[in-house]
């Protein structure tokens, strides 16, 4: 009986025991299976982080890479519309000036030879008007004599008298850097050309105005508009705008719908008055 009951009892703890290390055994699985999936979180946050840092060293490499290039853009626009001036210019001129000094030597000539020199001399001022017009496009005289309002409007002005597209300006003095002037200028430009494409407005609104310390740039459509959320053929425009503005420390928004036009709104740090003034 004492066996039996010895037997009984060795056989309740040694299940009990199985019980115990069976326990064990699952709960030292749990910790290996929760180890296991911490240390992949890790992995996976620190591949995350490290794709993130790529990213974004890209992302700063492409806007100066943009910066670089649009300088350089811009300077050898500089460049060509000096040679232009300077060139081309005198040279047109003193052709000018020569068929004005022949006029009076063909007092006598046949009507046909007067009318051959008044036809040179309007083909002469139609090439220095033309002249005047792609210097003034390579670097806009206006932006360093007037100002980037001015600018603006003449660029607003020209526009409406080219594609009849009813234009209006509210455009405040608002303090740049030179830089970011003519980033603004080359947005707007290249925002009007897109308008002329592809927009089929009747109506255009140009804002510029200071609020706080940034000065806010607003071009406005009331045309067909697109899905800003679904890449179009023209959406490489955007994409250098934004860079070029980004290289300024600016920011680009754009918010368009079908039929319902579109915005671009450009925010970008400005001046000082005292760093305007010096």
């Amino acid at each position: 009986m004492n066996l039996e009951r010895w037997l009984g009892v060795t056989a309740v703890l040694a299940g009990l025991l199985a019980l115990v290390l069976y326990a064990r055994l699952r709960a030292l699985q749990r910790t290996v299976l929760r180890e296991q999936v911490r240390q992949l979180e890790q992995a996976r946050a620190q591949e995350r982080a490290q794709l993130d840092a790529l990213v974004r060293q890209r992302t700063v490499q492409l806007t100066e890479l943009t910066h670089h290039l649009q300088t350089a853009r811009e300077d050898e626009r500089s460049r060509l519309a000096r040679n232009l001036h300077d060139d081309l210019g005198a040279l047109l001129t003193s052709a000018k000036l020569d068929a004005a000094r022949i006029r009076p030597r063909l007092a006598g000539a046949p009507p046909e030879a007067l009318e051959r020199l008044a036809h040179l001399v309007e083909m002469l001022n139609g090439a220095i008007a033309l002249g005047r017009r792609i210097i003034e496009d390579l670097r806009p005289s206006t932006l360093n004599n007037l100002g980037l309002a001015a600018t603006l409007e003449i660029l607003a002005r020209e526009f409406a008298e080219r594609s009849g597209v009813e234009v209006h300006c509210t455009l405040a003095h608002a303090p740049l850097a030179a830089a970011s002037e003519l980033v603004v200028y080359r947005l707007v430009q290249e925002a009007v050309t897109n308008i002329s494409k592809y927009a089929a407005a009747s109506h255009v609104w140009f804002d510029m105005a200071q609020r706080g310390g940034q000065v806010e740039v607003l071009v406005r459509d009331d045309g067909v508009g697109f899905d800003s959320a679904m890449q179009r053929g023209s959406a490489y425009g955007l994409v250098g705008m934004r860079y070029r503005v980004e290289a300024v420390h600016g920011t680009l928004e754009v918010l368009s719908a079908p039929g319902q036009g579109t915005v671009l709104r450009v925010r970008l740090p400005g001046l000082s008055a005292a760093s305007y003034a010096a």
